[in-house]
């Protein structure tokens, strides 16, 4: 079991009653008792209403179905390996040491959003790529980013209401435009959002799409200074708009990125972005305004793609607060939310009968 995946564990429910918790918490003194209720309430036991880790996870098996094995969202996913080459710029603004000149060892995962492990590929959905840098000091830094410029929510509690206004009906095979038109009037902020992510075509492919973080993050360098970052990932294979018409077969844009990577390792630029006093840190539905400093950090390689199966991606929780010392969470609330359901997902899974996966890189080179 992996240290996240022990993190991850959820407490027993002891088989006793209400009456006996609260005695038993009488008798413990108000100190423990602060301790423990406290406890409880983040573990929803108080709060039958709360939005906890768990309902979170809970919710994304509702709105897609329950498939054992896989993650309760990016469900449908490819393997992948290579190197990211420092350049050392980074050291600028933050002491990590996957800044420091050279080569160090990544293990990825291209997926699209979801929670169904078999849907049919689009344009329109949503890519991730997780990455996790294995650092030559033991440490690691896990990152999953998207290919739309600004996440569509800013709390953790609109995500969950949007994933509900955007269920599908199962008599229209679409959501249900009431629902949804009734959410973005009590979000503004991911209206908004959706405006952003709409000028901002997709690609012809995962090889040539950007990949954002969107959170905001704290950089300290060797000296002490702290900076807010966001990063990216930008291709340097060229950009190609996606078509009016969709190329045929059910995983079509994994297909291509599985040949791709056959023929040709791809590449693409680690950039971060340095913000400003102002900018803000804590919504990720908020872009920071053009002209921000970039900074080129070096090059990802991705050099190998594999079916998901036991020992590789399949089996890595891309916890985005698995930081290397140098980088900080920021107060961006989707951030300690992201890790808490993460690591649920990660435990429930774990657990479950594993599946087959849709992508299958023997299948298709097997075609060529």
């Amino acid at each position: 079991m992996t240290d996240d995946s022990k993190r991850a564990e959820r407490p027993p429910r002891a088989a006793i009653s209400r009456r006996g918790v609260l005695l038993g918490l009488a008798a413990l003194g108000g100190i423990a008792a602060a301790n423990v209720g406290g406890f409880l309430y983040l573990g929803g036991w108080l709060t039958p209403g709360a939005l906890t880790p768990w309902r979170f996870v809970d919710r994304f098996e509702q709105v897609f179905g329950k498939h054992d094995g896989f993650r309760r969202n990016h469900a449908k996913g490819l393997s992948a390996s290579g190197y990211f080459t420092s350049n050392g710029a980074g050291t600028e603004v933050s002491k990590a040491v996957v800044f420091e000149p050279g080569r160090i060892p990544v293990t990825g995962r291209f997926s699209l959003s979801g929670g169904v492990p078999d849907a049919a590929d689009a344009n329109a959905t949503i890519r991730g790529l997780g990455l996790l840098f294995s650092l030559p000091n033991g440490e690691q830094w896990r990152t999953a980013m998207v290919n739309i410029p600004v996440f569509l929510d800013s709390t953790p509690e609109g995500f969950s209401e949007r994933l509900l206004a955007s269920q599908v009906d199962p008599n229209t095979g679409q959501p249900d435009p009431e629902k949804m038109a009734a959410f973005l009037a009590r979000h503004p902020e991911t209206a908004a959002a959706m405006e952003i992510v709409r000028q901002t075509p997709p690609s012809s492919g995962f090889d040539n799409s950007t990949f954002h973080g969107l959170n905001a993050f704290r950089f300290t360098n060797s000296s002490g200074t702290t900076v807010p970052v966001r990063w990216m990932v930008a291709p340097e294979q060229p950009f190609e708009p996606a078509g009016p018409v969709q190329p045929p077969g059910r995983d079509y844009l994994f297909d291509a990125l599985i040949r791709s990577v056959a023929n040709t390792p791809l590449h693409w630029r680690l950039i971060l972005t340095v913000g400003e006093p102002g900018d803000p840190t804590d919504d990720a539905t908020k872009p920071w305004p053009d002209g921000r400093r970039t900074i080129d950090v070096g090059t990802l390689t991705i050099d190998s793609v594999q079916t998901e199966e036991p020992g590789n991606a399949r089996d890595i929780n891309f916890d985005p607060l698995i930081l290397p010392d140098g980088i900080a969470r920021s107060d961006d609330p989707l951030l300690s939310a992201r890790s808490a359901v993460y690591a649920r997902s990660f435990l429930r899974r774990s657990r479950e009968p594993k599946q087959p996966s849709e992508v299958n890189v023997t299948e298709v080179l097997g075609e060529r």
